[in-house]
């Protein structure tokens, strides 16, 4: 039986692994799409590693030790993205003063495009760019949105490829 849930997961990842993989030169179509790797498995362990912010500033690893960080990959020209961000946005604000760290990684190809993006909808959570360096440690996952929860433990205990319901979003604060 087809859901809503399960129709918008499949169209994002759809649309998000076409126009996200087109980036990487070199390679066929189907050798693209076997480039992202799946969501990773609940309970393993996720490295991070320092990554410039769009405002440029830098996240640093150790900022999200012993506390609940949420790793989004977005794009400016995603349309599930432009659904879903007003809402992670409002997660952000609810939630940071509760311990919650939160790392949005833009796949967009230009900085100026994310931060432009940034800006004219006034997201204020941290956002920084998918750079071969971050990639190595973070590679992004087949879809988009795609949205990880990472415990204080360091291991995920959320994966989610595509586009979150609201409620879903806010019911990231669970995990505090």
């Amino acid at each position: 039986m087809l859901t809503r849930r399960s129709f918008v997961a499949s169209a994002a990842a759809t649309v998000g692994a076409g126009a996200a993989i087109t980036s990487l030169p070199g390679l066929a179509q189907s050798e693209r799409k076997r480039a992202e790797p799946p969501l990773p498995t609940l309970g393993s362990r996720l490295a991070l590693t320092p990554v410039r912010l769009l405002d440029d500033s830098v996240f640093q690893p150790a900022a999200a030790e012993g506390q609940v960080l949420v790793l989004y990959w977005w794009a400016s020209w995603c349309p599930f993205c432009a659904v879903q961000s007003p809402h992670m946005e409002k997660l952000w604000q609810a939630q940071r003063g509760r311990g919650l760290q939160m790392l949005a990684l833009s796949i967009d190809t230009r900085r100026e495009a994310a931060q432009s993006y940034m800006q004219k909808k006034g997201y204020t959570f941290p956002a920084g760019m998918v750079t071969p360096a971050v990639a190595r440690v973070l590679p992004k996952p087949r879809g988009l949105p795609v949205t990880l929860v990472r415990g204080r433990d360091g291991t995920v205990i959320w994966a989610e490829s595509g586009e979150m319901f609201p409620e879903d979003v806010e019911g990231l604060a669970k995990f505090l």
